[in-house]
């Protein structure tokens, strides 16, 4: 329950507290009072678009003070969860918006995205004014409007259809774009395969690069390289045609003779050692440099054979890469990119039967949509009816019609059986594939009429203000508030209006902003607008009113003559029969 609602700032409205309560609370007041600025105030409050702040004024303030009951448990664990603290069980939202627009947001004290306070706000209060009535004659709001009345297993199978249909979406712009673009695939396919067919013909291994530049360098030098290693080897081992010693017989020799002495001095037998080390390591190196020389061969056909390797290399670098890497990335990545683009039949057949298979889901779940809409129009239709009975049109019927709606005019089109009669070809978007008509006929003998051809603004009202009634019996927010929706009402109709909304003011908080007395007078709490003009200035103040100050306002309402004792006499007498009709 909304306990407090503070403005300032907001039009005419310097700084007014508005202090509410349950049931049902009527605000009135002079045309251009800023009535509707309690509205446009709760609309801010929520997270609505805002404006700047008026001339002269650093912000406008909006703050309202909320009691949320235990009741309330996703509305309460939502403001837990944006950091409000609700021990005491009330909830302070505040909205201010600065002179050049910046918007600010609070929710139990701290500072919150605006989108929180929208949120809220869809769980706390209800807003209805006479554009919700223009919005209700949009078939959309029309067929949103049932469904909401259906219930929660409705939702569901309203859930489980938009998630196929949207499958469905996705399956057939795949399979169109592989139909419509299977020549350009196709293209981009062959250019890769006859690349990949080029590097595997070639078979470039990692690092392969490296080692035939190596083994090329050993094959172009193959005599320098010889002379090298013979003469290292025979300046390490001499020799043998000439008897010529090497290092290896000068070494031994050299550790032969500090050995012979070594025990008169101890460091002569580290060098002997340290010599002995050194001729094993020469006799090593021998043997290598001979085993290296049996195998070092000038190989013309072997080189010959690298150069063409190399060749075929560098052509896979013309095209593909710079390098071995990239050529081998550019392989990589092409059997990656032939995997998206198979346009084998195959895969058009596998998606071919995966759209056959969700089509025919999604006609089976808008068959059960059509087939539970339909039962939910019948129920929404007698409840909506009767609740006119008691709003001054005895004799009235509105009719929700749930037409399949005409093949092509959806974003595909599905053979649907719902309800009653054979299959129908409709086109299907993504709330299913009806069409939801709100028919009002408003006595025996007329013709069941749309709302927007047969409903005057002062049927359309009482429509509108039926359908809140019979949602209200069904849950909803438990705050909600009528911007004038009696609008082109009045006599006994009026009355019905009013006893309407007291009666709905029982199992909720009801605000209505109002220009009509008989409405005004069924109120538990009435607030009064009234402006004040000094100068070339006009604010507005907010005042509780109640018995003699009550009976006042409403003879200004009735006649305009606030000080008539006929007109306040006639208001009491208002007073009274809401009184009655309300017990």
């Amino acid at each position: 329950m909304l306990e407090e609602l503070r403005i300032q700032n907001l039009g005419v409205i310097a700084d007014a507290t508005l202090p509410l309560d349950s049931g049902l609370t009527c605000i009135t007041g002079e045309t251009g009072a800023g009535k509707t600025m309690v509205v446009a105030g709760l609309g801010l409050l929520f997270g609505g678009r805002a404006s700047r702040a008026p001339l002269g004024a650093d912000r406008a303030l909006v703050e309202g003070r909320f009691a949320v009951g235990e009741n309330a448990l996703e509305l309460r664990e939502r403001a837990i969860e944006a950091g409000a603290d609700l021990e005491d069980g009330e909830l302070l939202l505040a909205r201010s918006v600065s002179s050049e627009g910046r918007s600010k947001a609070w929710v139990g004290g701290r500072s919150a995205p605006v989108g929180v306070l929208a949120e809220l706000g869809e769980l706390a209060i209800s807003v209805h004014g006479q554009s919700d009535q223009m919005r209700l004659l949009q078939p959309a709001e029309q067929r949103a409007a049932l469904d909401r009345f259906a219930g929660a297993d409705h939702g569901k199978v309203l859930d489980a259809y938009r998630a196929v249909f949207h499958e469905l979406g996705t399956c057939a712009a795949e399979l169109s774009r592989l139909r419509t673009s299977a020549r350009e695939m196709a293209r981009e396919a062959d250019m890769l395969r006859l690349g990949l067919e080029e590097i595997t013909a070639v078979d470039p291994q990692e690092g392969e690069d490296a080692e035939l530049a190596e083994e090329a360098r050993r094959l172009e030098n193959a005599e320098a390289l010889r002379l090298a290693a013979a003469t290292a080897h025979g300046a390490i081992s001499g020799d043998p045609a000439t008897g010529e010693g090497g290092a290896t017989d000068t070494v031994g020799a050299a550790a032969r003779a500090l050995e012979h002495d070594a025990h008169s001095d101890p460091k002569l037998a580290e060098f002997a050692e340290r010599l002995a080390e050194a001729g094993a390591l020469l006799a090593e190196a021998a043997v290598d440099l001979s085993a290296y020389l049996d195998d070092l061969s000038a190989d013309p056909q072997r080189l010959e054979e690298i150069y063409q390797r190399q060749a075929a290399m560098k052509t896979l670098y013309r095209k593909y890469a710079e390098d071995l890497p990239g050529v081998l990335a550019w392989a990589e990545n092409a059997r990656k990119r032939l995997g998206e683009l198979d346009v084998s039949d195959e895969r058009v057949a596998e998606l071919e039967s995966q759209h056959a298979e969700l089509t025919a889901r999604a006609a089976e779940l808008a068959g059960q949509l059509r087939a539970s809409r339909r039962a939910a129009a019948e129920r929404f239709s007698a409840s909506v009816s009767a609740e006119l009975k008691g709003l001054a049109m005895p004799h009235a019927e509105v009719t929700a019609a749930v037409e399949p709606r005409p093949a092509g005019r959806g974003g595909i089109d599905l053979t649907v059986l719902g309800g009653t009669g054979e299959p129908a070809v409709s086109g299907a978007t993504e709330d299913g594939a009806d069409e939801v008509e709100l028919l009002l006929r408003p006595h025996p003998g007329s013709v069941p009429a749309a709302l927007h051809k047969g409903a005057s603004g002062g049927e359309l009202s009482r429509v509108m203000l039926a359908i809140e009634v019979v949602f209200a019996e069904i849950g909803g927010p438990p705050v909600l508030v009528f911007d004038e929706v009696d609008a082109g009402v009045g006599g006994g109709a009026a009355i019905e209006i009013g006893r309407c909304l007291a009666k709905l003011a029982r199992r909720h908080q009801v605000l209505v902003v109002t220009h009509l007395p008989q409405v005004a007078a069924f109120a538990d709490r009435h607030l009064v607008v009234s402006k004040d003009t000094s100068g070339a200035v006009t604010v507005s103040g907010v005042r509780v009113v109640d018995d003699a100050a009550r009976a006042r306002e409403l003879a200004r309402m009735l006649a305009g003559m606030p000080d008539s004792h006929l007109g306040v006499a006639h208001a009491e007498e208002l007073l009274a029969e809401a009184a009655k009709m309300k017990s």
